[in-house]
């Protein structure tokens, strides 16, 4: 994410897991049986809505972004929150907020190419609208739908 400043980073908390240590993850097995539900993954990124000039990603372009980027990936179903993020810009010390937006993706544990589908997003978001980082954090959880 970023702020109004231009500078950009990746909110360190906000980070909880690389995409890339999913596969030799352990995740934990809740009892997801009792309610009729089966293991899995719950995928957050986390997207800054502020380029480094200080110009918004307008919501044009973020329902651009959804629809080219996210949705084929994930057809299935996700859920997008509007939000405002907050962070500390590592240059200058100063907290930031920005409009953000959070992509929440529920995902079997063997869901095929899940790396790779949220690599490209995130690669895509950071190289579309000049970000330095999309965040993600990573959970185990059960699922039902």
């Amino acid at each position: 994410m970023m702020g109004a400043t231009g500078a950009r980073v990746l909110p360190a908390a906000l980070l909880v897991l690389a995409v890339g240590g999913v596969a030799g993850c352990a995740p934990a097995r809740p009892d997801c049986a009792g309610f009729g539900a089966r293991p899995g993954l719950e995928l957050s990124l986390l997207f800054g809505l502020t380029r480094p000039d200080g110009s918004p990603v307008t919501d044009a372009q973020w329902d651009g972004f959804m629809r080219q980027e996210i949705t084929p990936r994930f057809p299935d179903g996700l859920t997008v929150f509007r939000t405002l993020g907050q962070w500390r810009d590592r240059e200058n010390g100063r907290v930031v907020a920005e409009p953000s937006r959070i992509v929440w993706i529920a995902a079997a544990h063997d869901t095929p190419d899940l790396h790779a589908r949220v690599k490209a997003i995130r690669d895509r978001y950071r190289r579309d609208f000049q970000q330095q980082s999309v965040g993600l954090t990573i959970r185990s959880g059960c699922q039902a739908f």
